[in-house]
């Protein structure tokens, strides 16, 4: 049986980081519930306190096909590395020429850098760029390959 799903990020600042995050995947605000014609509307109706309506930010893919984002705030910073991390896979794979990797890869890097990511490091594999470890604005550890 197949399990829909969808992946949670833990925020200090949910819209925000929604916000880099659907520029960097192309997602966009997920629909509210049906039966809304915003999520203010929804929060409203179920008895969320107006202070709190800012603490989540929901994204989905407009093609349907991949999975649901939620950004949820929380009191606590990041602390550690992450233990799972998403990928953006942009190089074309490694039957790609490396100097084609290299320019699509370094595109995208550019790209999220204006957005408030920040560079940890290149990886090489066989003195080709294979992928740059990134961080979002709030310090969670993704990869451009």
């Amino acid at each position: 049986m197949h399990t829909s799903w969808g992946l949670t990020i833990d925020a200090a600042d949910p819209p925000r980081l929604a916000a880099f995050w659907a520029d960097a995947l192309g997602y966009v605000e997920a629909d509210p519930p049906d039966g809304f014609e915003t999520w203010n509307a929804w929060l409203k109706d179920i008895g969320v306190p107006k202070k709190e309506w800012n603490d989540a930010a929901y994204l989905s893919d407009p093609a349907g096909q991949g999975p649901t984002l939620s950004f949820l705030k929380v009191p606590e910073a990041k602390t550690v590395k992450n233990r799972v991390h998403l990928d953006l896979k942009v190089g074309g794979g490694r039957h790609q020429s490396p100097k084609k990797r290299r320019s699509r890869i370094e595109k995208v890097v550019e790209k999220l850098t204006v957005a408030g990511a920040s560079v940890q490091r290149e990886v090489e594999q066989d003195g080709a760029l294979d992928h740059v470890i990134m961080t979002d604005p709030e310090g969670n550890e993704f990869c451009v390959v």
